[in-house]
């Protein structure tokens, strides 16, 4: 075997190689939704990415004879270790053939980088953050990504483990069916939580777009500022997410739930467009553009990507209201199947909202982690 070696993406050729590797992993694979190439840019451009505002980041690639055979990326998100006072670095932007020798060699150099930057532990898969594409999948491979959500091949866990990696948490998502979520009893349950706490369900306003995603900042950072590994997004990473999705955003699925003219929580969901653009097998725009509305009558699902309440309010049960809400709401837009995810494997409130919708956690994601 010829030798191996692992270099740093330093040119657009190399960010070329770097993007383009994913077809190689997974050429045949009928579960794996090409992404496009504009957007796999624009998530490692460290100039136009809000994210590394605030993150180092290198990334890397491995090499067999001029032929690319792996890489990652190895990333210090600062705003991570000033929100949890820890020093933990990540990598991500994980993909490998299956091959020991490589994964290792990849893996190693993201840990001197690391280490260099006096990290003590090396968590991931991250890409590049907790608020973006995050964990490995480990069980589910013949199921096809929804919107905004990872994919890998089955022997990425072997890669991983066997480099010493070891679970340090596990995330669900849950599958929800327009024919198993509805019950009379549910329903009562639900219109008696509006009742008792006066709460009123609404959707999002386009009109006033800006104003809607400055409530939608507030009520995440505050809901979620004590989940493992949560990290506020920033004004700039909020405002280029919600640039990036206002074409797909429909209105009726983004909801507010108040109570006594006081936006408490919120919850958004996304057609899942992945279902279109698996039929676009280069990953380039303009053919992807016209995928997606070829076969925009096809998408079947939605995925609810955020559901928060703010901690004061928890104990109402808004979290199970708008849950129940976004489901209705969905089956009059005539979207079937929703996906719930992720949930952390020991968030209680939130597994116990999607278990009383009936909600079936088919998919698991693990976050791995390894002291250095």
């Amino acid at each position: 075997m010829s030798s191996l070696i692992i270099r740093p993406v330093r040119t657009a050729a190399d960010t070329r190689r770097f993007i383009g590797f994913l077809w190689t992993v997974y050429a045949g694979n009928p579960a794996w939704v090409p992404p496009l190439w504009m957007d796999r840019r624009k998530l490692m451009d460290r100039k136009k990415n809000p994210f590394y505002q605030h993150a180092e980041a290198e990334f890397y690639l491995a090499e067999r004879s001029g032929r690319v055979v792996g890489r990652i990326a190895a990333i210090v998100n600062h705003n991570h270790n000033k929100e949890h006072k820890d020093k933990v670095g990540f990598f991500g932007f994980f993909e490998c053939l299956n091959d020991r020798e490589a994964a290792h060699a990849l893996l190693d150099q993201a840990a001197q980088f690391l280490r260099a930057h006096g990290m003590e532990r090396m968590r991931g898969p991250a890409t590049p953050s907790v608020n973006d594409e995050y964990g490995l999948l480990v069980d589910a491979f013949d199921k096809p990504p929804v919107i905004l959500m990872p994919y890998n091949p089955p022997y990425y866990i072997d890669l991983l483990e066997s480099y010493g990696l070891q679970k340090a948490k596990d995330l669900y998502s849950y599958l929800l069916s327009q024919d198993t979520v509805y019950s009379e009893k549910l329903e009562r349950v639900n219109n008696l939580v509006k009742e008792r706490y006066g709460l009123t369900i609404r959707s999002m306003d386009m009109r006033k777009f800006k104003s809607e995603v400055q409530l939608i900042k507030e009520i995440y950072n505050k809901a979620w500022a004590y989940n493992w590994g949560a990290v506020p997004l920033t004004d700039a990473e909020i405002d280029a997410l919600a640039a990036d999705l206002k074409p797909i955003v429909i209105p009726e699925l983004v909801l507010f739930a108040e109570l006594k003219g006081k936006t408490i929580g919120f919850a958004l969901s996304l057609p899942d467009i992945n279902i279109a653009l698996r039929h676009n097998k280069k990953g380039r725009l303009l053919p992807g553009l016209l995928r997606l509305v070829l076969h925009k009558k096809k998408i079947n699902l939605v995925r609810i990507i955020v559901l928060g309440v703010l901690p004061e309010h928890q104990p109402t049960g808004a979290a199970g209201v708008l849950f129940y809400d976004t489901a209705a709401r969905a089956r009059s837009l005539g979207y079937h199947y929703g996906e719930a995810g992720w949930i952390l494997e020991d968030n209680d409130r939130m597994i116990k909202a999607a278990q009383t919708l009936r909600g079936e956690a088919y998919k698991t994601y693990r976050i791995y982690e390894k002291p250095l």
